[in-house]
Order: structure tokens, then sequence, then C-alpha cells
């Protein structure tokens, strides 16, 4: 069993957060997508990476979402 650490959310507080969470990592990657088509440097890695990790975190955010 783990050791608390005084913070305790029910699940539904934890999925929103979470999902926020996720959200906000999706929208910074897109971000530096779209400033990469504006015209700003980022390392074609990056850019493939960025691609592949909103294609990913599209497929966990539905998992998440009651939209």
């Amino acid at each position: 069993m783990s050791e608390s650490l005084g913070l305790t959310i029910d699940f539904e507080t934890a999925d929103r957060i979470t999902l926020l969470n996720l959200k906000e990592y999706r929208s910074r990657l897109q971000q530096e997508l779209d400033d990469y088509e504006s015209g700003e440097y980022l390392h074609p890695e990056d850019v493939a990476g960025n691609v592949k990790r909103i294609g990913a975190l599209n497929l966990i955010i539905a998992d998440f979402s009651t939209e």
C-alpha cells in the first residue's frame, strides 16, 4: 500500500484534472507546429514527434471526454 501525501480527491476530479492537462499539452504542441508553419524554426524530429503526439493525445482525450 502506498503512503498518502495528505491529499485525497475523487476519481471524477482526478479525471477532469488529467483531461485539462492533456488538452493543455496538446495545445502547446499544436502551437509549436503553428509557429513552425509561420516560419519559426522547429527541429524536424520535433515536427514529426509533435504530429504523432497530437494524434495519440487525441485518442487518449477521447477516452476522458464526456463532450
